[in-house]
């Protein structure tokens, strides 16, 4: 009877132990991300997945930083250009079914028309689009579309069409990066042209499309494209960007923006239907933690699919790799493939750690977009802290052990 009493103190100490190193982690995840706030991020909402699901979730800082109003994990954010993994990923459906080839080009699929007067669209083929070597120029650095994308002349309730931001490099002010294929050049025009795409070989809406066969399949109910579906405007935080001086100078200050610090303009009028489906996605940490772990484990893309997605080559950055929809990206010593995204009033970062069962979503309700390298974005706090082994670290401590691998089942259309 004394043995199996110690047996189950024993037991029990180590349950208390776990427990508290799990403690300690998580105090040290929260520690790391207030480090963002700092730097000026108002609010940083955070998930972390594994095989097991979500298995923990937080924010810190505010929502609303006029009444001090806190954020919660249940808020919608903005992911900016995380939003071309979704649709890299159709885009690898459809090859993989037969329906789309890699070397199809802009002419081929949309006609001369879409692509007329818009540098490479034409001879660009799908791959180049997806890897952003295609050399069409990105209207996001267009300077006029600057300043009625994010600036002083939005129209401010303006709900911009699917082709709309294209019209801004059809305008001759913009000249190809490069030939096709012959070097990296990043282009929101890449994926306006590859939402058409989509829409041309399925004959659906794009937004649908991208419900259809990944949101609804996974469940994940907290994704939603904004200007083009419902959104519940009580689970939006306010949105704030970098005032800074080469903001004001490129993009402007509009009528509806509020200066709030020496640092932060409100911008909480503003929407993201410009982005379409080059950045306009909504959702909680939880869920984008989610779908990059389906994606991961080859729920969303085939095995084939998602080798093309990793098929990463260098850019201009010394810290990033692109592959076709999915990034390398290097922070010091850790690493994480997924992607980021930067847009008015919003940053991301979603990954997943290579080699480990760890997949992480970080999203803030600041952007940094023409705001310059004084501005502060989700690549930075990566850079300037501990936060993926934080992460790490605290799903060793929560994520149950020596669980069997899951069935893999991708979604077959």
């Amino acid at each position: 009877m004394r043995r199996l009493s110690c047996l189950i103190a024993v037991v029990c100490s180590l349950a208390l132990i776990s427990r508290s190193w799990a403690a300690d982690a998580e105090r040290t995840l929260r520690t790391e991300l207030s480090k963002g706030l700092a730097q000026g991020m108002p609010s940083i909402t955070f998930a972390i997945a594994t095989r097991q699901g979500v298995i923990w979730s937080g924010a810190v800082g505010y929502a609303d930083l006029t009444n001090r109003s806190r954020a919660h994990p249940g808020y919608l954010y903005g992911i900016g250009s995380i939003t071309k993994m979704f649709v890299a990923c159709v885009i690898e459906q459809l090859i993989d079914e037969g329906r789309l080839s890699l070397e199809a080009t802009g002419r081929e699929l949309l006609g001369e028309a879409a692509v007329a007067g818009i540098p490479n669209a034409d001879r660009a083929t799908v791959r180049q689009l997806l890897d952003h070597t295609s050399g069409v120029p990105s209207w996001e650095f267009d300077s006029e579309w600057i300043r009625h994308g994010r600036g002083a002349a939005m129209n401010i309730d303006h709900i911009w069409g699917k082709t709309e931001a294209l019209e801004y490099v059809r305008s001759g002010r913009d000249t190809a990066a490069n030939e096709p294929g012959a070097g990296y050049g990043y282009s929101n025009s890449n994926y306006t042209l590859l939402g058409l795409i989509i829409e041309q070989v399925t004959g659906h809406d794009a937004v649908a499309e991208i419900h259809r066969r990944i949101l609804a399949p996974l469940g994940l109910d907290d994704i939603r494209f904004e200007g083009f579906e419902a959104v519940d405007a009580s689970r939006l935080p306010s949105r704030y960007h970098f005032g800074t001086e080469e903001f004001l100078r490129d993009a402007g200050m509009h009528s509806s923006f509020r200066r709030i610090d020496r640092r932060l303009i409100d911008v909480s009028r503003s929407n993201l239907s410009t982005e379409w489906t080059a950045g306009a996605v909504l959702a909680t940490a939880t869920d984008m933690a989610l779908f990059a772990r389906a994606l991961r484990d080859g729920l969303i893309v085939a095995p084939p699919g998602l080798k093309r997605m990793e098929s990463f080559k260098p850019t201009d950055d010394k810290d990033e790799d692109m592959g076709q929809g999915l990034a390398l990206d290097r922070y010091g010593q850790e690493r994480l493939i997924g992607y980021t995204g930067n847009v008015l009033g919003f940053g991301a970062a979603v990954g997943w750690v290579p080699g480990e069962d760890v997949v992480i979503a970080l999203m803030t309700n600041v952007g940094a977009m023409h705001a310059g390298d004084s501005a502060y974005y989700p690549e930075k706090l990566l850079k300037d802290t501990r936060i993926i082994a934080a992460a790490r670290a605290l799903a060793r401590e929560l994520a149950p052990k020596l669980l069997p691998p899951p069935e893999v089942k991708p979604n077959v259309f």
